[in-house]
């Protein structure tokens, strides 16, 4: 969602974007899980030769980012970089327009979480453990996809955040102002939402994920992701950490 875009900012165009962005998650797991772990990737530091600290899963993604800041991802308020403090200047100019969120919202970040969470809980999860199969830097480029569209997903809790204070300021700014982060939580929490949200992308995994072939006698095969898995991301890591960041987004929201 773009600055200047506030005639926009209503939940009904939030929850078509959430719905899209499903689709490129359960797309990027599948192709990422055609790959083993390859914890070298992830584990194993550079030579000194290299002039880096840290590992080649590092230094790909900071690349990366630093090159897509210069054209201006970051410029837009959906992005949030993993690495902000190694980002370069941007060489596409700023756009002049009235911003859709909060100034606070530049102070939330819950990419380190999502980092930790990816490569300790939702690689083993999701991918097979078999030895190292070498191809690091074609792993690396799904990893880097996939992280950044689960960013942009949980972010985009900002902009749910936003829309639901706009509609109900005294009920939300009451808790804002007693700092009660339980409070939020739960008037952010819409259980019914969320069973339905589970059960809408076990079932696109489940469409996305199955071997199609032109041989109608085919017995049913086994599908590239397990739809269960799918519905378990969700419930377990994407609506926790993207009502977090609805929180902590709140939190701000009066300062």
């Amino acid at each position: 969602m773009a600055c200047g875009d506030d005639d926009k900012l209503c939940l009904d165009s939030i929850r078509e974007s959430l719905i899209r962005q499903e689709d490129t998650i359960i797309f990027n797991l599948i192709e990422r899980i055609k790959f083993p772990i390859n914890p070298t990737l992830y584990k194993q530091q550079l030579p000194p030769s290299s002039n880096f600290s840290g590992s080649l899963f590092q230094y790909l993604f900071q690349e990366t980012e630093s090159l897509q800041s210069k054209v201006g991802r970051y410029l837009a308020p959906e992005e949030n970089p993993f690495f902000p403090d190694n980002l370069s200047d941007s060489i596409i100019p700023l756009t002049k327009c009235t911003p859709v969120l909060h100034p606070a919202a530049e102070s939330v970040n819950v990419n380190e979480k999502i980092l930790d969470i990816y490569i300790n809980q939702m690689l083993p999860l999701f991918c097979t453990e078999v030895n190292d199969d070498a191809n690091f830097a074609t792993t690396a480029a799904c990893d880097i996809q996939l992280l950044q569209a689960l960013s942009r997903r949980i972010h985009y809790g900002k902009f749910v955040a936003e829309v639901k204070f706009r509609n109900s300021i005294d009920e939300y700014k009451s808790f804002i102002l007693a700092q009660d982060r339980d409070a939020l939580m739960k008037l952010l929490t819409f259980e019914a939402v969320e069973e339905m949200v589970k059960k809408r992308v076990a079932k696109k995994a489940k469409v996305f994920g199955q071997e199609v072939t032109l041989n109608d006698n085919v017995e049913e095969v086994k599908g590239k992701i397990d739809p269960l898995l799918v519905s378990r991301l969700y419930d377990e890591w994407v609506m926790p950490l993207t009502k977090l960041v609805e929180v902590e987004y709140l939190m701000r929201r009066l300062d």
